[in-house]
């Protein structure tokens, strides 16, 4: 399984061109064999980064989420008392935001390969990543 950091959710379903080559045959693949993983905490961070101005989408935001809930091969992961007791036991990741903390969590507890460009956590050797 795979799962998906923030950022490539945003460019996966905005801006697919800014995907690196290996992410986008990823997804194009995993669509088409089984689900890809999204922690409930970037639906949050998106929300977040539309309300200050950080990120603009083309469609509204509830219509956005929306079309996600009805893609057949998205699962979405919510955050249960184990990912969040987990979150903050991750050594190595001291410096990490919450949220980052939250799906790296996500994918260990899924044991999900996270896509992320993120260099933090594609330097953390307890997660498996690709970029």
């Amino acid at each position: 399984m795979i799962m998906l950091d923030t950022n490539v959710l945003i460019w996966w379903t905005t801006a697919p061109e800014k995907l690196s080559k290996k992410a986008r045959n990823i997804l194009e693949k995993q669509t088409e064999e089984e689900e890809v993983l999204v922690s409930s905490i970037s639906i949050l961070e998106v929300y977040i980064l539309v309300k200050k101005n950080k990120l603009k989408l083309l469609i509204d935001t509830d219509v956005w989420l929306e079309k996600l809930d009805n893609l057949p091969y998205i699962k979405f992961a919510p955050i249960d008392n184990k990912i969040a007791a987990r979150s903050v036991k991750l050594t190595g990741l001291d410096e990490a935001d919450p949220a980052d903390r939250i799906i790296v969590a996500t994918a260990q507890q899924y044991g999900a390969t996270l896509i992320t460009s993120d260099k933090k956590i594609l330097d953390y050797k307890q997660v498996q990543t690709i970029w």
